[in-house]
């Protein structure tokens, strides 16, 4: 995964014709890293690019912008299709995930 600064985020959701799905976490949150193997594992089957990730504790005005409630979420954006940014808080597995990526991205 590809890692993000706030404005490199920010240019990446602003941007048209490329879709995005972002893994939001913290360093030190136990649900994060389970989450962060899922997302490894769903990598393999998504197109190259298209997974990247953030530390929260660096995006304050992606989090107040998009009012992130907590971690770990995955924001799936796609500006060509709608404008706003979907925001998946639950990660049960990987298909759970592979079908949320897909649906929203595809």
């Amino acid at each position: 995964m590809r890692v993000l600064n706030e404005h490199e985020l920010l240019e990446e959701l602003w941007s048209k014709g490329k879709p995005v799905a972002v893994f939001l976490h913290t360093p030190f949150c136990g649900t994060c890293k389970v989450a962060r193997r899922m997302l490894d594992v769903a990598e393999h089957l998504l197109p190259e690019g298209l997974l990247a990730e953030a530390d929260v504790n660096m995006l304050p005005h992606v989090v107040a912008q998009y009012k992130i409630r907590s971690v770990p979420a995955l924001l799936l954006a796609d500006a060509e299709r709608s404008g706003k940014p979907e925001i998946i808080y639950s990660m049960g597995s990987v298909e759970d995930l592979l079908a949320h990526i897909r649906g929203v991205l595809s």
